[in-house]
């Protein structure tokens, strides 16, 4: 493989690496759970106020930047379950999955599959009663 080739395939795998590592980087020194931090809010909750799947991403990206799994878990559960297969489809893409992690792609790449886990988390994190008011951030 030249050189240009290989460029041009590991690019979106450098160029996701590069923003998440800035990202690491301004959480790792800024606390979105601060009032008056720099962060934007939600959008969606300041118009509706209802949480869409996205809303405690920040604060959960936050916890997971400073190894506080359960803070994260409490903030995004969607977000910190849904990283391993992320990161098994983005390997993949890159052609850097192992050959023994191959089958996993099967299972992950199922985009409606995703849609409805994504519209159900969405409808039930904000549902007001028990077990569900756990899913809301916070």
């Amino acid at each position: 493989m030249k050189f240009p080739q290989r460029l041009f395939r590991y690019a979106p795998l450098a160029a996701m690496a590069s923003v998440g590592l800035g990202a690491v980087a301004v959480l790792g020194r800024i606390d979105p759970n601060q009032p008056g931090n720099p962060l934007p809010p939600c959008p969606f909750y300041a118009l509706t106020g209802l949480w869409c799947p996205g809303c405690g991403s920040t604060r959960c990206l936050h916890a997971l930047v400073h190894f506080d799994l359960a803070q994260a878990m409490a903030m995004n559960p969607l977000l910190v379950l849904s990283m391993t297969p992320m990161l098994v489809m983005a390997l993949h893409g890159a052609g850097l999955l192992p050959a023994q992690l191959q089958p996993l792609v099967r299972l992950f790449a199922r985009p409606m599959a995703w849609m409805v886990a994504i519209m159900a988390y969405w409808v039930a994190r904000n549902l007001p009663w028990y077990p569900f008011n756990w899913l809301a951030p916070g």
